[in-house]
């Protein structure tokens, strides 16, 4: 029998599209994706209990139950002031690299910032550089080019780093796995200080000081800490050491606050868990974007997306802001994503983020095209599936995961397409690009009830010649594979998600804040909410109810402009993307949206989910 890889081989030659390896792969292993079926609205769980001491502390009944959903058992857990802030001494090493770098900084020793291609790894070398300059520093940066280094500190960048002469190397959002990294700059006689929030591997690196959440023995309980969050605290702690020394700051006690509005950025574009002091943290950059205070990239960025600074919220950093600082790693250089972020006047950061949002038009078209050629392939097994059975095989069964390859994919998008196949079909999707000297770059999301890295250090344990390289975190993970191994490896990433995961992980569902009374159905709520910092593992709120459709007409070719009715109420809503008639009853998810027109605000809501209400 021909191995999945020669009939792969076999299809290029007959000018077949190579995801039709897919095909061969689910039809070897009995595997089929099914249309996506229609999914359940769950309403989430709300202990009264909390409920009512939100109420006792003067938070408004729709707020109150909102909070009481996500865990808030106490108003004290809703504290945004600074001084709520995580204090630095419980996080490892803090304080022994903040002495170090007080040490390198009073010798005038060179540092060089070792950055990633993400909004983090850019968020974290904009802080670290004007952070470190800030107290006196001689510091530069390099971001490895993904197409021609890949991720972390790796010896070559290490190499390309020397060149330079820096007497330290700064990693900010990598390095706590680049253990090869480390030995060959210590070879080459540069000191390696790695800040870092992606989880560890057996090994550490043999680095002068390591400041990660995530290491063994650190206590710090902030451990969604992000890249740029990581890096933040380490100035914290080198602005409490200087000051120790009688080294008077330049700041004042306000300089790093200024940098909040890109801790802000990164951390919301990193999709980390907004813990409570995360969202400390995000709330003060908000408020600093908003009062006109923002870094002149970010003010920038968010005036080609065509957004006002003062209305900015933590969803425009993640689906605004967020995606065109990305789209320099994704299909160029992150230093231009940098260089952004580290422009003093308004005028050059507009030029950059001209660019910027240009490449970020680009990577839309590129991820669309990979999108369709996906799921065109997907129902291509589907039909396949459905109508024959192969060898001795049973009847197939649903797969527990999507692992993807096409010749054709751009390296930088397969992200942002596992993350889009993962959200139709609520499965783990890791994404496959072709790389250099017969590799295949892999970026792979996963749902909440497999963490993705965990699952591919099983695979790696049970196979240990099958990934030559991964890392990452429990939502999102990158790897790399020999082009030759992607059957394996997709066999072996299948049996691991099947064990794993059960039938009810599978089953897609909307998790909803229950129905809104229609009292509460206001723009006072909406603002309420709007005033808020809503993220990952803090959701922004939705509710479900039932809806007479009063009227509905198409707006801007693509969307639904509705009148809808509740309980003889009416309400301006809009439905995106979508531009079919709706039928005149339906149930809907959806969210509280304040819609602002020729200067005056009105309550909107955005559908985020509908399904026909009629009996």
């Amino acid at each position: 029998m021909l191995s999945l890889y020669q009939r792969w081989l076999a299809a290029i030659k007959a000018g077949r599209k190579t995801h039709t390896l897919i095909g061969y792969l689910l039809q070897a292993t009995r595997y089929r994706l099914y249309t996506v079926a229609m999914p359940e609205i769950t309403p989430r769980s709300i202990p009264s209990s909390a409920v009512q001491h939100l109420l006792d502390s003067g938070y408004a009944s729709a707020l109150a139950r909102i909070f009481a959903a996500r865990g808030i058992t106490d108003s004290r857990q809703l504290d945004t002031s600074l001084a709520g802030l995580l204090p630095f001494d419980s996080l490892k090493n803090a304080r022994k690299m903040a002495c170090l770098l007080a040490d390198a900084i009073a010798a005038k020793k060179k540092f060089l910032v070792i950055a990633d291609y993400d909004a983090d790894g850019a968020t974290a070398c904009a802080v670290a550089v004007r952070g470190l300059r800030g107290f006196g520093a001689q510091v530069d940066f390099i971001v490895p080019n993904r197409f021609e280094y890949g991720y972390g500190l790796t010896p070559e960048i290490v190499r390309l780093a020397a060149e330079r002469e820096p007497d330290i190397l700064l990693t900010v959002d990598n390095g706590i796995a680049s253990v090869e990294g480390v030995a060959e700059a210590n070879r080459l006689g540069m000191q390696v200080f790695v800040t870092d929030h992606h989880l560890p591997g057996d090994a550490l690196p043999d680095a002068a000081c390591i400041v990660n959440p995530n290491q063994p023995g650190c206590s710090f309980p902030g451990k969604h800490l992000a890249g740029v969050g990581v890096m933040f605290y380490v100035l914290l702690a080198l602005r409490a050491e200087l000051r120790i020394r009688g080294q008077k700051t330049e700041d004042g006690g306000q300089k790093l606050v200024e940098l909040l509005d890109l801790v802000a950025l990164g951390t919301v574009a990193d999709v980390v868990k907004l813990d409570q002091n995360n969202r400390i943290l995000v709330q003060h950059g908000l408020q600093r974007i908003r009062a006109g205070r923002a870094c002149a990239g970010i003010n920038a960025l968010l005036h080609v997306a065509g957004k006002k600074p003062e209305k900015a919220s933590s969803q425009d950093l993640g689906f605004t802001v967020g995606p065109r600082l990305n789209a320099a790693g994704r299909l160029d250089d992150m230093s231009l994503g940098i260089d952004c972020l580290l422009a003093d006047d308004a005028e050059t950061a507009m030029q950059i983020a001209a660019r910027l949002d240009a490449l970020n038009r680009e990577r839309r078209s590129i991820e669309a095209e990979m999108q369709d050629s996906a799921l065109a392939a997907l129902e291509q097994i589907n039909r396949r599936v459905r109508h024959a059975h192969y060898g001795a095989c049973p009847e197939p069964v649903e797969a527990a995961c999507l692992v993807l390859f096409d010749e054709t994919w751009h390296q930088g998008v397969i992200g942002l397409l596992a993350s889009r196949l993962k959200d139709k079909f609520h499965r783990p999707a890791i994404a496959f690009a072709r790389a250099n000297d017969g590799e295949l770059k892999g970026s792979g999301r996963s749902i909440a009830a497999l963490h993705l890295r965990d699952a591919l250090d099983l695979v790696s344990k049970r196979h240990p010649s099958l990934i030559r390289k991964f890392g990452g975190h429990a939502a999102a993970a990158g790897l790399s594979i020999a082009e030759a191994d992607f059957g394996n490896f997709a066999t072996a990433f299948e049996q691991v998600s099947g064990e794993l995961l059960d039938e009810s992980d599978l089953a897609q569902r909307i998790e909803t804040d229950g129905a809104l009374e229609p009292v509460e159905m206001s723009l006072e709520v909406a603002r309420l909410l709007d005033g808020q910092v809503w993220g990952q593992g803090f959701p922004t709120p939705q509710f479900n109810d039932n809806f007479v459709v009063q009227s509905q007409r198409v707006v801007g070719e693509r969307h639904l402009k509705l009148r809808l009715n509740m309980q003889g109420k009416l309400i301006e809503a809009i439905l995106f993307g979508h531009n079919e008639p709706l039928p005149g009853q339906i149930h809907a998810v959806y969210s509280l949206s304040v819609n602002e027109y020729n200067g005056t605000q009105s309550l909107q809501l955005i559908i985020r989910h509908w399904r026909n209400a009629k009996k």
